[in-house]
C-alpha cells in the first residue's frame, strides 16, 4: 500500500503508507506554526495533492525557520521535515533560494533522501 503525492497528473512521490501518512500529518502542524498553508490537500484515493506554489511558500518558511533559529532542537526537528520537502519541491520544478553557505549541505543531504523516494 502506498501514499502518492500528485502534482498535476504525475506522481512525484510514491510513499509507502507509513512515511507518507507521517509526512502529510506534520506538515500541516509545521504549516500552522508558520501561519502560511502547507500547499499539500488530501486526495479521495489516499494521498496528497501538491499546489507548488502554496507548497513553495511553505518550505520558504520551513527554510527560513530553520536558518533563523539557534535552538538546536528545533533545528534538528525542521531539518527532516525540510530535507523531504526540499526534494518534493525539486519534484514540481520549484525551487528556493539557500544561503550559499546551506546549498551544499541541503543539495547533498536531498540527493541522498531523493535516492530513497520513489516516483
Amino acid at each position: 500500500m502506498s501514499y502518492p503525492f500528485e502534482y498535476g497528473d504525475e506522481t512525484i512521490w510514491d510513499a509507502g503508507y507509513h512515511s507518507g501518512k507521517l509526512y502529510a500529518s506534520l506538515v500541516p502542524g509545521a504549516a500552522r506554526f508558520l501561519d502560511v498553508p502547507s500547499g499539500l490537500t488530501p486526495t479521495p484515493q489516499g494521498g496528497c495533492a501538491v499546489d507548488r506554489e502554496l507548497f513553495q511558500v511553505f518550505v520558504e518558511r520551513l527554510y527560513g525557520l530553520y536558518t533563523a533559529t539557534s535552538n538546536e532542537v528545533l533545528r534538528e526537528l525542521a531539518h527532516g521535515l525540510l530535507i523531504t520537502s526540499l526534494v518534493l519541491l525539486d519534484r514540481t520544478d520549484g525551487t528556493i533560494e539557500l544561503r550559499p553557505e546551506d546549498t551544499a549541505p541541503l543539495n547533498e543531504a536531498k540527493s541522498d533522501l531523493a535516492r530513497s523516494m520513489a516516483s
